[in-house]
């Protein structure tokens, strides 16, 4: 069985809702970024065991929360001895706008995924674009690259959209099979 890593900052608890739903579909396990930026040496341990390794930050002012970009920094030790060469990558968001430039910060991790010599997982689903379509439907915000999601301002993580969280464990479960697929 694969080893897969969630890693992950989340400000406000809406981008854990995401990461527990990508790690649900992967099954894999949660490393988190502190509210410092720091991740536990037994985090690193995680994730250069793993054979995959699934980004997650909110978006904030159009790119990952700096706690991210300090973790995104400090793998510069794996880049340096290609200790993550080779293995799978994919990524989520999470903004309070529809849009909130989220393809910035996934093509940001999805960078970061190949500086590291990764190969990187599209989101794989077809877009929910038609005028019958809902929030709750899958792939509602049309992502490609990666998972996006949407949670307004002022909602509480527990009111965050049905069809963002399905589409998250989606990819997790995307990211496990193309991770088999590779590793078989």
């Amino acid at each position: 069985m694969s080893k897969i890593a969630v890693v992950f900052h989340s400000g406000y608890g809406h981008t854990l809702r995401v990461a527990q739903a990508v790690a649900q579909g992967a099954n894999a396990e949660l490393v988190t970024i502190d509210a410092e930026g720091n991740l536990p040496e037994s985090g690193w341990a995680m994730l250069n065991d793993a054979d995959a390794i699934i980004f997650g930050t909110p978006t904030y002012m159009g790119g990952p929360s700096w706690q991210f970009k300090k973790f995104a920094d400090a793998t510069s030790k794996a880049w340096f001895t290609r200790a993550w060469q080779d293995k799978v990558f994919g990524g989520f968001t999470n903004s309070a706008s529809f849009n909130g430039d989220k393809q910035v910060t996934l093509i940001y991790l999805q960078t970061l995924a190949s500086q590291q010599g990764g190969i990187w997982v599209s989101l794989g689903l077809a877009p929910a674009n038609t005028k019958a379509a809902t929030r709750n439907d899958v792939n509602n915000l049309g992502g490609s690259v990666g998972v996006l999601v949407q949670s307004p301002s002022d909602a509480s993580a527990a009111e965050m959209s049905a069809g963002d969280l399905e589409t998250a464990r989606l990819y997790g479960e995307r990211v496990a099979a193309v991770t088999a697929r590779l590793k078989a």
